[in-house]
């Protein structure tokens, strides 16, 4: 989703306020994201956890 939205690691890593190496690291599956990493993901997305983990192919977010 990432590239889709022709952001950079580092850009999100900004925005998630770690390390780009870290974030290459979650892209990457060599460390498991942590379910607030993930809810600011899906924010930045516009689209739910569910879809971000794999879980639904529904990218609309669920309504508030």
């Amino acid at each position: 989703m990432r590239e889709d939205h022709d952001l950079t690691q580092q850009q999100v890593a900004d925005y998630l306020m770690c390390d780009q190496s870290l974030y290459s690291k979650y892209e990457r599956g060599e460390r498991d994201v942590p379910l607030a990493v993930m809810v600011r993901l899906a924010r930045l997305y516009k689209t739910s956890v569910d879809y971000l983990a794999g879980l639904t192919s529904d990218k609309n977010p669920y309504p508030k």
